[in-house]
């Protein structure tokens, strides 16, 4: 199951994202989104774990949980079958409320 992480603060790492999913199950991978022109976090992230029960209990646990002063939000990606992944197009409008 593949989850967004939205409202990230800046100065999160990919190695401390996947940290604190992988300790509610086996990670398959972490993203963090990065602006293209600066380099800098664009405050959202995209999480892959392959057993549904284990993203299922990340989401519950992690969401709204404080991130270096900032309350993240955990859901699942809404991508179509058979469509590209343009869920970092739409995320991207919305990462710092």
């Amino acid at each position: 199951m593949k989850l967004l992480i939205r409202n990230l603060d800046r100065i999160t790492t990919e190695a401390e994202l996947q940290a604190m999913f992988e300790t509610h199950g086996k990670v398959q991978s972490c993203s963090l989104v990065m602006d293209k022109e600066t380099g800098d976090s664009k405050g959202f992230a995209f999480v892959e774990m392959p057993k549904i029960g284990e993203a299922k209990a990340a989401m519950q646990a992690l969401n709204g949980l404080k991130v270096a002063g900032n309350k993240i939000r955990v859901k699942k990606t809404d991508v179509a079958p058979g469509a590209s992944n343009s869920t970092e197009d739409s995320a991207s409008d919305d990462t710092n409320e």
